[in-house]
C-alpha cells in the first residue's frame, strides 16, 4: 500500500528503531538506584536533551515525557486550571483546534471557565483583529495549534503569543505537527509535542513549559519526573523519541526541500482539486484539496491501494463533518469532497504519482456512477 497519511502518523525512523532496541528485553527501569536503573535514567536524560534542543527557550523550562500529545494538552490547561494560582477565568483559542484542546476547554466550561473560539478566515488563518480584542486582562491562558492537523495552515503563532504576554496571560503551543518540521516560535510558556508525528513510536510525547508555571499533577502515584506526571518512564520510548528528533534538526531543510518538492508535484497532478487553506502559510507536506460532487468516504474505501484519509484520524468514525473546514466557511459539498493527503520525508516522487493516479481514477469512476 502507498502510505499517504503523514498527519495520522509518520513511518518510524530507521534510527529511532535502532534507539530503542537496548532497551526492549525489558529489566531497565529508570527510576531504579542500581547500575542498570541509572544506564536507563541516562538513555532517557539523553533524549530529553535531545528533544529539547529543538525548543528555542529550552534552558527556561522543564520537559516532561508523556504517552503523546493528548496527555500534554490535557496536562498543560488543566494542570494550569486546577493549579489555582491564576484567578483569571479566559481561555482564548481558535475554532479550528484539535479535539485534545476543544474537549479539554469543554471540560473546563462546565467548572466555570469562560472560553473563547476564535474564528478563522477563508484561508484557515486566525482572525488577528477579534483575537487582540479577545485577549484582555481577564484572560488566563491563550492556545493555538503552529500547523493545523486537518490543513496544513502555519498560524502566526508570535503574533498570538505577544498578545497573550501583553495582557499577563500564558501562551499554549501545540506543536505536534510543526515540531521537527520547522523552527519553533518563541514567546511561549508551554509546548506540546508528540513522538509519532516526527518518525518515533506511537505512545510517546512530551510537555514543555517554563519553570514559573505551576501545574497540578494530573496523574499521582510514584513522583516521578519531579512530580509533575508519575509512571514509570519507558527507556525505549524516550530513547526513540530523541533519536527522531536529533534526526528532524539534521534533515530539516532537507525534509522541506523535499516536500516542497512533493507538493508543487502534488498540485500539478491534481488540477481539478481546490487545495482548502492558505496556500502560502502552510506545512507543504498537507496536501487538503476538495471536489464538490466527490464523497471523499466513499473514494477512500474506492481507491484501496492508497492510505489517505478525510480529515483528523483523531476524529474519523464520529459522522461528523470536519468542524476545521466548517470553520473556513466551505460548502456542505465542498466538505464532503474534501481529502487529505499527507508525505513526508520517505515518500518517493514515484508513490506520490502512483497513489495520485489510483485516487484520480477512483474519482472519475466515482463521478461516472453519480452522472
Amino acid at each position: 500500500m502507498i502510505y499517504l497519511d503523514y498527519q495520522a502518523t509518520t513511518p518510524m525512523a530507521p534510527e529511532a528503531k535502532a534507539a530503542m532496541l537496548p532497551w526492549l528485553d525489558g529489566g531497565a527501569n529508570p527510576h531504579s538506584p542500581h547500575r542498570i536503573g541509572r544506564k536507563a535514567a541516562a538513555a532517557v536524560a539523553i533524549a530529553k536533551d535531545q528533544i529539547a534542543a529543538l525548543i528555542p527557550e529550552r534552558e527556561a523550562g522543564n520537559l516532561v515525557f508523556t504517552s503523546g500529545a493528548t496527555e500534554a494538552l490535557n496536562m498543560a490547561i488543566k494542570g494550569l486550571w486546577f493549579s489555582g494560582k491564576n484567578t483569571r477565568r479566559k481561555i482564548v483559542t481558535l475554532a479550528t483546534e484539535h479535539a485534545a484542546t476543544l474537549d479539554s476547554l469543554g471540560y473546563l466550561a462546565r467548572l466555570g471557565a469562560e472560553i473563547v473560539l476564535l474564528p478563522v478566515h477563508s484561508d484557515g488563518l486566525v482572525d488577528l483583529e477579534k483575537a487582540a480584542a479577545a485577549i484582555d486582562d481577564k484572560t488566563a491562558l491563550v492556545t493555538a495549534m503552529f500547523v493545523n492537523n486537518e490543513i496544513g495552515v502555519i498560524q502566526p503563532i508570535a503574533e498570538l503569543a505577544k498578545l497573550a504576554c501583553q495582557v499577563g496571560a500564558y501562551f499554549l503551543l501545540d506543536a505536534v505537527q510543526g515540531y521537527g518540521r520547522l523552527a519553533l516560535p518563541e514567546g511561549c510558556d508551554m509546548i506540546a509535542l508528540s513522538g509519532h508525528k516526527i518518525h518515533a513510536p506511537i505512545g510517546v510525547g512530551a510537555l514543555w513549559f517554563k519553570k514559573d508555571i505551576t501545574l497540578t499533577p494530573l496523574l499521582h502515584g510514584g513522583h516521578q519526573q519531579e512530580g509533575f506526571r508519575s509512571g514509570t518512564l519507558s527507556p525505549a520510548l524516550s530513547a526513540a523519541f530523541g533519536a527522531a528528533a536529533a534526526l528532524a534538526q539534521q534533515q530539516q531543510a532537507k525534509d522541506q526541500s523535499h516536500v516542497a518538492a512533493l507538493f508543487a508535484l502534488a498540485k500539478a497532478e491534481m488540477p481539478d482539486w481546490i487545495i482548502n487553506g492558505s496556500e502560502d502559510q502552510r506545512w507543504l507536506g498537507n496536501f487538503n484539496i476538495h471536489q464538490e460532487g466527490i464523497d471523499s468516504s466513499r473514494l477512500i474505501s474506492d481507491a484501496r491501494q492508497v492510505a489517505f484519509s478525510a480529515g483528523s484520524a483523531c476524529s474519523s468514525g464520529n459522522g461528523r463533518p470536519s468542524h476545521v473546514l466548517k470553520a473556513l466557511g466551505l460548502s456542505q459539498k465542498a466538505v464532503r469532497g474534501s481529502i487529505r493527503i499527507g508525505f513526508g520525508r520517505y515518500t518517493t516522487e514515484e508513490e506520490l504519482l502512483s497513489g495520485l493516479g489510483y485516487i484520480r481514477e477512483a474519482a472519475e469512476k466515482q463521478r461516472r456512477f453519480l452522472s
